[in-house]
């Protein structure tokens, strides 16, 4: 049931919108793009993928502005084409953040929502841009025969090397902070921690490495995590879950962690909603999809595919990391590495950075990961066949996702974050690492936001259930 809405864009596509919306004469001006959606369990985004700019002619800017029908005809095939829904999009110049709507504002979105819905199928998506950058935005849904009423979204997202974001305070307000906060608030301000606080989190994996990044969440000052694993907590998972003790053996580890992030949390309103699926079945799919940031705290190439997706497809960005520790076999430690990275449109993918194989995530589909004969026939120093790990080296993997993340939302002094990050414990060193981009052919650039649209089944049922 959808209860909030959204937008996204990529920071290339905002950037063209900001070029022509905003005029050097300071007048107003409108355009069209195609949207696809992307369907959460309780949100819908609109994923802005196609600009359709007006050609001489199809507007009129005259202070105000508005376009002629044969704009809309043609902004509607295109969007017929694209097999997506039709948004409307104009600028307020002298407007700063959250923008309201004026009686001839509405009159334009609500007089052409049913010809929009009648030749898409789906919602029209109103935006206005204003001066500053801040967008602000709105579906018109169908409630009943030639009846359209207009539900508010939430908050609009441009993705890109950093995170910007517009809030719609009387749907998402801004948090009031508290004495537990005071010191994380004077690192970077008020305005800043308000913006991340009402960021929403998903933590996929609630083992070691999620559970430590999840810690630091909850003590940061967010106000709702997402917690999405199906796993049982075991007795030989004790000397790394920060959040367990002896007595959760047994325990769904995504319960146990948001019983105890209650207790960790800074925030007056935080709650951490535990999410008993793997992000590859349809609940744990839909509950990511309602993430504004995703942690991939997982291990396996399933898991890392659909999160690859949801990060270019759904315009979702994903912090993931990972641990490879190999040992003698005289049990002395060889080595250790971990690495942390963020996966948005414009940086290299997970699957180009060699961080998992797409011909197994078919293999782990068929079950054979879990089929102890398949894993016994994988070379000694195979990656799925590694058991290794230490409370230390997962912490270190934490806090690097940690920080990618902040660098991503914070983008202090206006710098891009870093890119890929890789620590060698053996030899105590950080390898220098280039901006990567996805390799030519890669499948995952070809469906940047096009979400439920993007063609791709990567959704399934677990392995043994």
């Amino acid at each position: 049931m959808t209860e909030t809405y959204s937008v996204a864009l990529t920071a290339e596509a905002n950037a063209v919108l900001k070029a022509h919306l905003l005029r050097a004469d300071g007048q107003e001006d409108l355009c069209f793009a195609v949207w696809h959606p992307s369907s959460g369990a309780s949100r819908m985004t609109a994923l802005i993928e196609g600009l359709i700019l007006p050609e001489a002619g199809e507007r009129s800017v005259h202070g105000n502005v508005s376009f002629n029908p044969v704009y809309l005809e043609r902004a509607l095939s295109e969007a017929n084409r694209a097999g997506g829904g039709l948004a409307l999009l104009h600028s307020h110049p002298d407007g700063r953040g959250w923008q309201s709507m004026s009686r001839d504002d509405i009159n334009a979105e609500q007089g052409n929502a049913p010809a929009c819905f009648g030749a898409t199928s789906l919602p029209l998506v109103g935006m206005t841009l204003a001066g500053d950058g801040a967008w602000s935005a709105r579906f018109w849904q169908r409630v009943a025969p030639r009846q359209y009423e207009r539900k508010d979204c939430l908050s609009v997202r441009v993705i890109g090397d950093t995170l910007a974001i517009s809030f719609y305070d009387k749907l998402a307000p801004k948090p009031v902070f508290s004495k537990a906060q005071v010191r994380t608030i004077a690192s970077w301000g008020e305005r800043r921690h308000a913006d991340l606080a009402r960021l929403r989190i998903g933590v996929v994996g609630a083992g070691s490495v999620g559970g430590m990044v999840a810690e630091a969440l909850a003590r940061t000052g967010f106000e709702r995590v997402s917690a999405i694993d199906f796993d049982h907590i075991e007795e030989h998972n004790l000397d790394r879950l920060v959040y367990a003790s002896k007595a959760d053996v047994g325990l769904l580890k995504a319960d146990v962690l948001a019983s105890r992030l209650q207790g960790s949390a800074t925030a007056n309103d935080f709650r951490c909603d535990p999410v008993i699926a793997a992000v590859y079945e349809d609940a744990g799919f839909r509950a990511a999809l309602d993430c504004d940031l995703i942690f991939s705290c997982v291990d396996r190439p399933w898991g890392r595919h659909v999160l690859n997706l949801i990060a270019y497809a759904h315009l979702i960005p994903v912090f993931d990391g990972g641990i490879a520790v190999r040992s003698k076999p005289s049990g002395d430690l060889l080595r250790a590495d971990w690495r942390a990275h963020t996966c948005v449109p414009g940086r290299a993918c997970m699957a180009c950075l060699g961080q998992y194989s797409t011909g197994l995530v078919q293999t782990e589909r068929e079950g054979m990961l879990d089929d102890p004969s398949y894993i016994e026939g994988l070379p000694r120093d195979h990656a799925l066949k590694a058991r290794e790990n230490v409370f230390a080296f997962s912490m270190s993997c934490a806090s690097f996702q940690v920080m990618q993340m902040l660098n991503y939302v914070l983008k202090p002094l206006g710098l891009p974050g870093p890119g890929q990050q890789i620590y060698h414990f053996v030899g105590s060193f950080m390898e220098p690492t280039a901006a990567a981009s996805c390799d030519a052919d890669c499948p995952f650039t070809d469906i940047i936001a096009k979400g439920d649209h993007c063609g791709y089944d990567v959704l399934g049922k677990r392995p043994g259930t």
